[in-house]
């Protein structure tokens, strides 16, 4: 928590129609705008504590700009502000995909459709700017203000799936801007190419964490992200934008792969974190989750070699030939192959069940048993701490369940009555008294309700996770395929 004395705040500006309030913090300088309609006097009543005083009036219209930027236009009228306002959220809904439940007798057909509204309106507020939002976008801080880059995927990709991939093209300047950084990380851990960072900052400073410096599947997004801009865009100009940092992402990817000699194979890990954070990083090696993801991600950088005439990276083929396979015990995936207890310790049926996202939100590969792994879905469904889960499990096994041809265990993944899928009348989802607002749960319902409608690259059925039992009708238009 801040003090008074950490940061200053200061008028410099004031007429009796506008004024200008600088804030410092350390290095950070931001101002504030303030424009008014009728005349005001403003004064300062205490430190950080400013007030504005209309003189007697019967309407009063005031403008507030908050901006690190320089030479900035000053003056905002409250009805420039309200047209804006108006016509760009008129474009918006007037643009990309619509769902329908119309006709559905299924009680839970208009709950699904208010959830699937307000997460449009939520995530264009909160998590369609320049810079990857926190899990808790513009609304309120959490986890320090710092984005989860790994959560990226979950606030972003159904922008594309939803027919505004504007939306998910806009934060991807963020990588741009901070690849000096991650590359600086790779080459200082001995690694070829960029490592993208988990918790850091707008600038991309890594912020001290526990996991951050362990966690890998956020590593893939960027080409999962990009591929889907090509799929929108499939020319030359998308694949010279975004070729540098995809082969810089693919060739971290490949070096980090580590070869094990006896095995000869390629093992991620150990000193690894999966995205159920429940294992020990020194111990971990072999995610079911990540493994999956690796391989379709340096098959798809191929793929951009290939689009562009370049020849394929032989290190990249070695890694894609010889990766370890996904971890098997009997007939169902271990949740990384160190964890051979993954199904009788009780801890390991806690937080994200990820293993289902190697068949959900990777698209299929040679990697995955679809026999194994709906195995490995039916045990979760009946054995899982579901209690102890959060926003995003929800969607992510709904996924799972669209390709495993389980449209009714879709439908009742994304509605499950959890705590942690709970949507509040405002939309937003509910984790806890700590965390009541969790927005990749709203863009992880809009995603899972894509593939549900759409299907996915390679699927030839209609609708394939809406159930066929007569209860759901469903009509759409302008959704796409999940990759």
């Amino acid at each position: 928590m801040l003090t008074k004395k950490k940061h200053q705040s200061a008028l410099n500006e004031s007429s009796h129609n506008s004024a200008v309030i600088t804030h410092n913090l350390d290095t950070t300088s931001y101002k504030l705008f303030l424009n008014w309609n009728n005349r005001a006097d403003i004064s300062t009543k205490q430190k950080h504590y400013f007030l504005v005083k209309p003189y007697a009036t019967d309407a009063f219209e005031f403008t507030c700009a908050f901006t690190q930027a320089t030479g900035l236009k000053k003056e905002f009228s409250f009805s420039d502000i309200k047209n804006n306002s108006t016509s760009s959220w008129a474009a918006f809904w007037k643009r990309g995909a619509a769902v329908d439940f119309t006709g559905s007798t299924d009680i839970r057909a208009s709950e699904l459709e208010r959830r699937i509204v307000l997460s449009q309106y939520l995530t264009k507020v909160n998590c369609a700017g320049s810079n990857p939002p926190q899990e808790t976008g513009l609304t309120y801080n959490s986890w320090y203000g710092k984005p989860h880059i790994e959560m990226h995927w979950w606030h972003a990709i159904h922008f594309a799936l939803w027919g505004r991939v504007d939306l998910l093209e806009k934060s991807l300047q963020w990588y741009d801007r901070v690849a000096p950084i991650a590359k600086a990380i790779a080459k200082r851990q001995g690694y070829e190419g960029v490592r993208w960072q988990k918790m850091t900052d707008n600038d991309g400073r890594e912020v001290p964490s526990s996991i951050g410096a362990f966690l890998i599947w956020q590593q893939p997004h960027y080409i999962y992200f990009t591929e889907l801009v090509y799929r929108e865009k499939p020319n030359t100009q998308t694949l010279n934008r975004y070729k540098n940092l995809v082969f810089a992402t693919a060739d971290f990817m490949a070096s980090f792969a580590r070869y094990d000699a006896a095995t000869k194979k390629y093992v991620l890990g150990k000193g690894v974190i999966a995205a159920q954070e429940r294992f020990k990083a020194d111990t971990t090696y072999n995610p079911t989750y990540e493994l999956a993801y690796w391989h379709w991600a340096l098959s798809t950088a191929q793929k951009w070699r290939e689009r562009l005439h370049l020849p394929r990276n032989k290190k990249w083929d070695d890694v894609i030939k010889d990766l370890s396979p996904l971890p098997v015990q009997g007939d169902k995936y271990l949740f990384t192959e160190s964890a051979t207890d993954s199904y009788t310790n009780p801890e390991f049926k806690t937080d994200h069940p990820s293993v289902l996202g190697a068949l959900g939100m990777a698209p299929e590969t040679p990697m995955v048993d679809k026999t194994i792994m709906k195995n490995t879905f039916n045990w979760i469904w009946s054995n899982w701490s579901w209690n102890d889960t959060w926003g995003w499990d929800f969607p992510m096994t709904a996924m799972t369940a669209t390709r495993l041809g389980m449209p009714e265990k879709a439908i009742d993944a994304l509605l499950m009555p959890i705590t942690t899928n709970t949507y509040l009348n405002n939309g937003h989802n509910y984790q806890d008294g700590r965390l009541t607002i969790y927005l990749p749960g709203n863009g992880g319902l809009l995603a899972a309700v894509a593939v549900m409608c759409a299907g996915y690259e390679g699927s030839k059925e209609t609708e394939p996770g809406i159930p066929k039992n007569g209860q759901w009708k469903v009509k759409w238009e302008g959704l796409r395929k999940m990759l």
